[in-house]
């Protein structure tokens, strides 16, 4: 068991790379902003950027009230030389994707992706390769536009991916749990506001190559997140790492229609009660949005190894008995998250916990949907307990409510679910849907993200299998779960929390509790950790 924590907001980190940048005069303006080159594999134009970041400090930690300290291991990439390059596919049709009611969800931000390789990449092959696979994926080389009824459109009209190149002259680390790295990708995460995009020329997709000293590069992926949520922009990736290599890509569908057609507003009672969204007026929105910019998190990184959660699931199991007592890994790693958590913010009671978890709405959706429809498709599923009952309840009837939460996502929910957000688009009035459970998430909820089963350690573009993954800070308390590096069965876990619990939860008493069933517990973090 190894962890990690990173605290944003301590002053003694890294400044935000969102400072002035200095760009040479003779560099032509584009329309994205930076110096371009029209071609999959041209050289560019290099430019100094200045400094974007710094490492973290080497000496001691800084903390004070309500602060966590900031590890000493806290990192940044630094780039100084940047090569920007606008990728496109060559074929542009000109057709308009009008947005799906899920895709609207979103609004129009980014999604960063930072992928670690040892070997060092082939920044023009990745470009020739990438050109070609955006001729099956046009939506991500064009603009988002603004719908009569105040709905999205992608205008597939080939304007192109930013492909940017950049050289370290600091080494590759051995990243893990026990070493995160600063998004490298947050340069481009900030170029561009995402009340910048729409009726903008403004790319949809943003990659960053950082050749490190040495040898190994960082791969950084930003893309749009009203395009696709997190399994589909996976199966865009490894379609891309499929075409690098000359082997046949999955196909994927565009039709928003196929998904809009689905929708049926349900007349049971029971059926629209468990909609994970719902409309809200002006001032409910801005107050939960204000609330959200007001509170201040940490992220605190953990490894759970296949043989703990072996030891988890099997003591779980034996809690159970009879109809209904299967549960799954992931079922039980969930609720122990979730009582632990419990114990922690202590709560009176009779005062109510709730639990969020993401599902995919296209594989309850089945032969309705093409295989490879590509677009947002997941929905929110939401369980209760008092606070006395979580913390007292056995491990496995927890798990249990875990699954039953899960197993109450059906195809008649998700066909309402899409009715419901249709109607809200048609009336021009999508941006006023939030999750139920929204104005929640800071005080009685906590949100879970589960990546445990995407392929994020196959995405080979040429240097091997990446060694490690990076999943950035969140904005909302999450708990994000994926695979290990040796996809073992093993857990890598981010726990996304307000600033004062992530600092008890770095307390070896509470990860002991966290780690409980482990055989190395608290002894396996490294020391001074």
């Amino acid at each position: 068991m190894t962890t990690n924590t990173t605290d944003p907001t301590d002053p003694t980190g890294t400044p935000d790379p969102a400072g002035p940048r200095k760009t040479p005069k003779t560099s032509p303006p584009s329309t994205t902003g930076t110096p371009t080159t029209s071609t999959t594999s041209g050289t560019g134009r290099a430019r100094k950027a200045g400094r974007t970041g710094r490492a973290g400090r080497t000496g001691g930690t800084k903390g004070g009230k309500g602060k966590a300290p900031v590890p000493a291991f806290r990192h940044a990439v630094d780039s100084q030389e940047e090569r920007t390059f606008l990728v496109r596919a060559g074929t542009a049709g000109g057709t308009r994707v009008r947005l799906s009611g899920y895709d609207l969800l979103t609004g129009p931000w980014y999604t960063p992706m930072t992928f670690f390789y040892r070997n060092t990449l082939d920044g023009a092959e990745l470009r020739a390769s990438l050109a070609r696979t955006l001729r099956r994926y046009p939506p991500l080389a064009g603009r988002l536009t603004r719908d009569p009824d105040g709905g999205l459109s992608v205008l597939c009209n080939d304007a192109g991916v930013r492909f940017t190149e950049a050289v370290s002259a600091e080494p590759m680390r051995e990243y893990g749990p026990a070493l995160r790295a600063e998004p490298v990708i947050g340069n481009l995460l900030r170029e561009v506001s995402a009340f910048r995009v729409v009726d903008r020329d403004t790319p949809l997709l943003k990659i960053r190559l950082t050749q490190m000293r040495g040898g190994g590069s960082v791969l950084g992926v930003t893309i749009n997140h009203s395009l696709a949520d997190g399994g589909n922009t996976l199966a865009f990736l490894e379609n891309w790492s499929r075409e690098h290599h000359g082997l046949a890509l999955s196909e994927p569908s565009h039709d928003r229609d196929v998904l809009d057609a689905l929708g049926r507003e349900s007349p049971d009672p029971a059926t629209v009660a468990s909609r994970a969204f719902i409309g809200v007026s002006r001032l409910r929105l801005l107050t939960t949005n204000l609330k959200v910019g007001l509170h201040k998190l940490a992220t605190v990184a953990t490894r759970f190894e296949a043989a703990e959660l072996a030891a988890m699931k099997k003591a779980a199991q034996r809690q159970l008995t009879g109809e209904g007592s299967w549960v799954s890994t992931n079922d039980v790693l969930t609720a122990h998250l979730w009582q632990v958590f419990g114990e922690l913010r202590g709560r009176d009671d009779g005062a109510a916990e709730w639990l969020g978890m993401i599902v995919s709405a296209q594989s309850l959706l089945g032969d309705a949907l093409p295989a490879g429809y590509w677009g947002n498709c997941v929905s929110n599923s939401w369980t209760g307990a008092s606070a006395a009952a979580l913390r007292e309840r056995p491990l496995g009837h927890v798990a249990q409510d875990v699954r039953a939460c899960l197993d109450a996502n059906t195809a008649e929910k998700i066909r309402d679910e899409i009715g419901f957000l249709n109607s809200y688009r048609g009336a021009g009035v999508s941006r006023h849907v939030m999750s139920v459970r929204a104005p929640d998430v800071f005080e009685t909820a906590l949100s879970v993200n589960n990546w445990s089963r995407f392929p994020m350690y196959r995405i080979d573009l040429g240097g091997g299998k990446p060694f490690w993954y990076e999943f950035p800070d969140l904005p909302v308390p999450t708990v994000h779960i994926a695979p290990t590096p040796a996809e073992d069965g093993g857990r890598d876990v981010y726990l996304c929390l307000a600033l004062e619990h992530a600092a008890v939860v770095r307390d070896p008493a509470w990860m002991e509790r966290l780690h409980v069933h482990g055989r190395t517990g608290w002894g396996g973090v490294p020391a001074g950790k």
